[in-house]
């Protein structure tokens, strides 16, 4: 009996805070469009970059449910292959796509990529300036007033996380140009691949990824849909390739900081180029569906209102600190974990208001923790992530 009422109690103070969560649910971001991506609340976007159509159903055999750009393209071809894969597509607004408005394998509509960095000169005569913010934003305003019923995506490079990154030209380091960006999509993503990078400031930090995701959704005022791409091949460097972990770590460190939906660039340009690269990497490729997977299952659970304030956490390790990303939905409370550099340190989590003794499940690693006033503890080795899962008593 006492223990029965030791996890009353651990329900009843784990409290207001989560099951207002759950009754304040927000509607899909995408219900606002009418012919933009799925508005149900297990849809979670994951996504693979300029890709080729013909291997729509290898990349949905992997838990990738859209194509983002397609190469000179949308075109006949390309919309019928993807339409027989049962694969959306955001892509270019050109004449095509607009005889195409009615057509539901389009759900979106996007800029051509990063135009934040240095532009290529006509000729080969080098780089000019990065395209100014405000022609985003005319160009943006021109896309939807030719089509508001789908969303305009942003693409932006790697400064948004890295300031240093001489790509920018003559902007480089200069973020103020950033929330200006932003004014010119409905959802806006960026890219940096740090595992394959060659600069020694960002060569192997993960956590590249994530502050650039935080980034954005500071500059957007958190109004803006952010997504962001990963690394999953050699990209441009013959000597470094992610591993299964590093690929795992940079997509739950993402959506831990707020990403709304996940790219994998999928190409590999050295040691040899390869467009459909995360099929020559078997292991990866392996971890990249199990972790989609994860991705779908939890998605009800990634669309639901974040509990603020949710939950604390002290690390052992003080140069490996830990961030956390707190949920309440279906009954049960689900919190994100993620060792924000690669070093060992132990995590004690404290649960917002929780009394008495409650498991704790860690989710995919056939592990339970238990809670005593909502405190309990776990390891972490090198940029780990760990999902819990603690169920309201009934």
């Amino acid at each position: 009996m006492r223990h029965i009422l030791s996890a009353f109690a651990a329900m009843v103070l784990l409290g207001a805070a989560l099951f207002a969560a759950d009754s304040e649910k927000p509607a899909s971001p995408f219900a606002q469009w009418k012919n933009g991506p799925p508005s149900s609340p297990d849809y979670f976007p994951i996504a693979v970059w300029l890709q080729d159509p013909r291997n729509a159903k290898r990349y949905k055999d992997a838990g990738i449910n859209l194509y983002v750009a397609l190469w000179d393209g949308p075109n006949e071809d390309q919309l019928k292959a993807l339409t027989a894969a049962g694969m959306p597509v955001l892509c270019n607004q050109n004449a095509l796509g607009l005889k195409h408005k009615d057509d539901p394998i389009i759900v979106g509509w996007m800029h051509g990529d990063e135009p934040d960095n240095a532009q290529s000169l006509p000729g080969g005569k080098g780089y000019g300036p990065p395209i100014l913010p405000q022609k985003i934003v005319d160009d943006y305003k021109r896309v939807k007033e030719a089509d508001p019923t789908r969303p305009v995506m942003l693409n932006l490079g790697q400064g948004v996380a890295f300031d240093d990154y001489i790509g920018r030209g003559v902007r480089c380091g200069k973020l103020e140009d950033y929330p200006e960006y932003m004014k010119g999509g409905d959802i806006v993503s960026f890219d940096i691949y740090p595992k394959t990078h060659e600069d020694k400031a960002v060569a192997g930090n993960l956590w590249f990824v994530p502050q650039g995701v935080s980034r954005l959704c500071k500059w957007g005022n958190n109004e803006k849909l952010v997504w962001n791409c990963i690394e999953c091949t050699h990209v441009g460097n013959a000597n470094k390739l992610p591993t299964p972990h590093d690929v795992r770590a940079e997509v739950w460190m993402a959506l831990i900081h707020g990403s709304r939906g996940i790219i994998y660039f999928s190409h590999e340009f050295q040691p040899k180029f390869i467009e459909a690269g995360m099929f020559a990497h078997p292991e990866l490729l392996k971890e990249i569906t199990a972790i989609n997977a994860q991705i779908k299952e939890l998605a009800p659970v990634l669309n639901s209102a974040t509990v603020k304030d949710g939950a604390s956490v002290t690390s052992s390790a003080t140069d490996v600190p830990i961030d956390t990303l707190v949920k309440h939905n279906g009954g049960a409370t689900y919190l994100f974990a993620s060792a924000m550099r690669n070093g060992e340190t132990k995590g004690t989590f404290t649960l917002a208001g929780a009394k008495g003794a409650a498991k704790v499940e860690v989710l995919g690693e056939k592990k339970s923790l238990d809670a005593k006033d909502g405190v309990f503890a776990d390891t972490f080795n090198g940029y780990d992530i760990h999902i819990y899962k603690i169920e309201d008593v009934k």
